[in-house]
């Protein structure tokens, strides 16, 4: 048995990217899928909070939507990065915006950002699941994947 085969990129498959990058994507869409998406549609199945204040409700409605992107994410999850990208850019701007001047200020514990604080600090072990190699090269250069290349003639 070989131990060492989930963490070794292959070529042929996924682009190079090592098949724990893929399964802790797969692992991050679905926590999204479970714990975001039920909530969310709860909130906006049932009318609850504030209807009238249009940015909570834009809130809801993003917060809904794309964790049930991230079922796409589950077959395809390199394809699906961006979603992840957004994931990782709000929570990085509210962590930086929000909850770390509260922080500073002695005044995080025991608010109602707390809760949303803590199931934020998730964020760095999904930074070390993005294969940001590839990411590099394939949304920045903008590259083709080799997977969506033409197969060469012999």
């Amino acid at each position: 048995m070989d131990f060492a085969r989930p963490f070794r990129s292959d070529p042929q498959r996924h682009d190079g990217v090592r098949p724990i990058q893929i399964w802790g994507l797969r692992l991050f869409y679905l926590l999204m899928l479970v714990f975001v998406a039920p909530t969310a549609w709860s909130v906006l199945l049932t009318h609850q909070g504030e209807w009238k204040a249009p940015l909570s409700a834009i809130a809801w409605a993003v917060w809904a939507t794309y964790p049930c992107l991230a079922v796409f994410g589950l077959f395809q999850p390199l394809r699906w990065l961006p979603i992840l990208f957004f994931a990782l850019g709000y929570k990085a701007i509210w962590l930086g915006f929000v909850a770390a001047p509260l922080w500073l200020a002695g005044s995080l514990e025991g608010s109602p950002a707390q809760p949303i604080a803590e199931s934020f600090l998730a964020l760095p072990l999904l930074a070390l699941f993005i294969p940001w190699g590839y990411a590099w090269r394939t949304y920045v250069m903008g590259a083709r994947p080799a997977s969506a290349r033409a197969p060469r003639e012999a």
